[in-house]
């Protein structure tokens, strides 16, 4: 499926890593590294703008390498709607207990393509279920 993009001065075009990835990578758009001490978050800049095809979203996700070191996306998924033509930025956090430098070019995001279904609300009663209101651990864990 076509997707256009516009990628200004020193970004990267989104790219898939390997043939099977259902993600595509995005890369931090900076001048220089930004330092996330632990707890600290930054907006980062990936100077990606593109035009997602009417019926589908982009969900912005965490790179699992990334992840693992404790860095994530506090808005996870993010979503980037049909309609929106403004600069994609990722909001990274640091978990760990280190800081993490965010440098120039980093691959910081991943991108999937999915299509989306609107709904229509209808105000009526709800089926029971077995389940009912339980919430928050009703389940159990195990």
């Amino acid at each position: 499926m076509k997707v256009k993009v516009k990628v200004e001065a020193r970004g990267k075009r989104p790219e898939y890593m390997s043939k099977g990835a259902s993600g595509f990578d995005i890369s931090a758009n900076i001048e220089e590294p930004i330092t996330l001490n632990p707890g600290q978050w930054a907006l980062i800049p990936t100077g990606l703008r593109m035009e997602v095809p009417k019926g589908f979203e982009v969900q912005i996700r965490p790179r699992s390498g990334l992840a693992s070191k404790g860095i994530t996306i506090l808005n996870s998924p993010g979503t980037i709607d049909s309609d929106y033509r403004g600069e994609i930025k990722v909001i990274l956090i640091n978990l760990s207990s280190e800081p993490f430098s965010v440098e120039p070019g980093m691959r910081i995001a991943q991108g999937v393509l999915c299509r989306i279904y609107r709904a229509d609300f209808a105000e009526e009663n709800l089926s029971p279920t077995e389940r009912g209101e339980g919430g928050f651990g009703s389940t159990g864990v195990s």
